[in-house]
């Protein structure tokens, strides 16, 4: 589990936010503080794998409580900031501070739920790698970025992949062509089709079940990141 700390100076969108992170698999709300100084005690009391931060605290600015936990060696949290800031400058001083995204308010639950998916492909990739060439280093920072479904290839649709990506996503385990295609109400050839996209995308886990005889069944489960 993603261990989640929500701060935000708004009692409410702070409630809105931690029942969000509630709602997205593999990530657990283990904390929420209104204030950058409730932020720095809590972090270092709970210790989260990451921290969505409002840039707008009554206390200091959401970047002053970045900068305190990159000088606090015993404080390696992730930050995704989430904010109504939208100038450059907070911008570029949020990038500079190492935020892993940034997430402008108001947003609804898929924008925050996509954001969050691409954060949790990432860290279990990370944590996977030993060391990264070229090629993986590229794949990291794809799938934190977030590109238009206008831009899908020939023979792929918007509406087709949607139902793919809920068939496996939603699933409570590995599932095959076959099943998605059930789920889905497709053929089974278009699952595949779509399926080998997922996977050539890093949106799903492609493992091998070997029988007695034959070919070996493919089985897909969802990675934590929604197709571009």
């Amino acid at each position: 589990m993603i261990r989640t700390c929500v701060v935000d100076d708004d009692f409410m969108s702070a409630s809105i936010h931690r029942s969000y992170v509630e709602r997205i698999p593999g990530f657990d709300a283990v904390g929420e503080a209104h204030t950058g100084t409730e932020a720095l005690e809590l972090i270092r009391r709970v210790n989260p794998d990451l921290v969505l931060l409002d840039i707008y605290l009554p206390d200091m600015s959401g970047l002053e409580v970045i900068r305190r936990l990159r000088q606090d060696d015993e404080a390696a949290v992730d930050v995704i900031a989430v904010t109504a800031a939208k100038d450059v400058k907070t911008l570029r001083a949020a990038m500079q501070g190492g935020v892993v995204h940034y997430l402008v308010k108001p947003f609804l639950f898929e924008t925050f739920r996509d954001r969050l998916e691409r954060y949790a492909a990432l860290k279990q990739r990370f944590e996977r790698l030993r060391e990264a060439n070229q090629g993986e280093v590229d794949h990291l920072f794809s799938l934190l970025r977030v590109e238009g479904r206008t831009h899908l290839p020939k023979g792929i649709s918007a509406p087709t992949l949607s139902l793919v990506v809920d068939a496996v996503r939603d699933a409570e385990s590995e599932v095959s062509a076959i099943d998605v295609a059930e789920r889905a109400g497709i053929s089974r050839g278009t699952a595949r089709r779509y399926l080998e996209y997922l996977d050539s995308l890093g949106s799903v886990e492609l493992t091998l079940r070997y029988g007695t005889t034959g070919r070996p069944e493919h089985l897909y489960r969802w990675a934590g990141a929604l197709a571009p």
